[in-house]
């Protein structure tokens, strides 16, 4: 018998992992989480183009997932997050961020809630002692249940249409509400949410349904181009809807070495997230002292000249001045257009006259560019199907 050790196997294996890695033709994978995930099955281009044109199946398995519950579940996360999570009614999901005590993002994420007391928080880091640590006080359990829950993202214009021919009727689900199903000899959650900016969906069940799930979902949308997809085309799909990620487009503050390179909501764009009504959260009062002085630096949507990727490019004012950096870029299928997002210092967006230097492969050597940048609203693409209830036909 061949006994499998620890350094044989260094990645976790989601409960998908039969289905994904047969149908991983490139032997693309990356590690998120500590689980092997799949960047590219086959084609990046025929990936992104389900995302955008018919129906993908992205394996969502390796986000982390907290279980929070308890009479004091809603204060709790009321003092946590900066939004009001006793708001959010039984069966809805939001979008929130948490900070430290200097108004500087921790993560972002989803925060799903299932019951009267009970709260599910998706989110891409681990932080189970900040989680652990701000409960203190609270009649509330907080734990992480990752590996209890089998996830998968169904996105795509003919992804109700996939449910539908499954036997699941979400034709009624508004965005960010979910519903619950039989299945097999369990349940499954289907929530409307995502990471596209597209019609689609989250699909929620147990490890131990998981490959049956997948068969199920692929079977039903075989005649609507369902297509599995990897975290490339993913990429691709959120940086055309303007989503950012925590470690991609900021450090979070616990993670940061230097200083000057957490940032806030306001700097990240996501102050609208805030309600200041509801009493005390953590950075509260960091934050109003930065609403009142202002901030140095703003997250922004751009496009730029030319054809090539700006993926890590400096930006600069006037072509000499350095005014900021592209956290996440590419050339937009959907668009045609380079897009990326940035953070700049706030001092030049008024100023204008922004260009990015690039860096060019050119037959083994490497190009300068220097091309002009033109700051636009986000989202890039939002399409009307992403809302639309009952969702189209397609």
């Amino acid at each position: 018998m061949n006994v499998l050790t620890h350094y044989e196997t260094p990645l976790l294996q989601s409960p998908f992992h039969a289905r994904t890695a047969a149908a991983n033709k490139m032997h693309s994978w990356g590690n998120w989480g500590g689980y092997a995930s799949v960047l590219t099955y086959e084609d990046l281009a025929m990936e992104h183009a389900a995302i955008r044109n018919t129906a993908s199946v992205y394996d969502l398995c390796p986000m982390v997932k907290y279980r929070i519950t308890g009479p004091d579940a809603a204060a709790y996360l009321n003092r946590l997050t900066v939004r009001n999570a006793a708001k959010l009614s039984v069966g809805s999901v939001h979008y929130t961020v948490w900070c430290d005590d200097a108004g500087k993002l921790e993560d972002d994420g989803t925060l799903f809630r299932l019951g009267a007391h009970d709260y599910r928080l998706c989110c891409q880091e681990r932080h189970l002692p900040w989680l652990l640590d701000s409960a203190f006080g609270f009649d509330v359990a907080v734990r992480e249940e990752t590996e209890e829950v089998a996830a998968l993202s169904l996105q795509g214009p003919t992804s109700a249409a996939a449910l539908s021919a499954a036997g699941f009727d979400v034709t009624a689900l508004k965005p960010f509400r979910m519903a619950d199903f039989p299945f097999g000899r369990g349940r499954l959650m289907i929530s409307r949410t995502g990471f596209t900016g597209d019609l689609g969906y989250e699909l929620w069940t147990t490890p131990d349904l998981a490959l049956n799930l997948w068969d199920h979902i692929f079977a039903a949308g075989e005649l609507l181009g369902i297509r599995p997809i990897g975290s490339d085309a993913l990429n691709l799909a959120r940086l055309e809807t303007g989503f950012v990620i925590t470690n991609y487009d900021f450090t979070p503050a616990q993670q940061a070495v230097r200083e000057d390179r957490a940032r806030s909501p306001f700097e990240m764009g996501l102050d609208w997230l805030i309600d200041w009504d509801k009493g005390q959260f953590t950075g509260r009062q960091a934050l109003l002292a930065e609403k009142a002085k202002g901030s140095k630096w703003a997250f922004v949507g751009v496009e730029i000249d030319g054809n090539i990727s700006a993926e890590g490019a400096v930006l600069y004012h006037d072509r000499k001045t350095e005014a900021g950096v592209v956290t996440g870029a590419c050339w937009s299928p959907t668009l045609k257009k380079s897009i990326a997002l940035a953070q700049v210092e706030r001092r030049f967006l008024a100023k204008g006259n922004l260009w990015a230097e690039i860096y060019a492969l050119r037959e083994l050597h490497y190009a300068k560019l220097m091309q002009r940048v033109r700051v636009v609203d986000r989202p890039f693409f939002a399409p009307d199907r992403r809302r639309a209830t009952p969702p189209g036909r397609f």
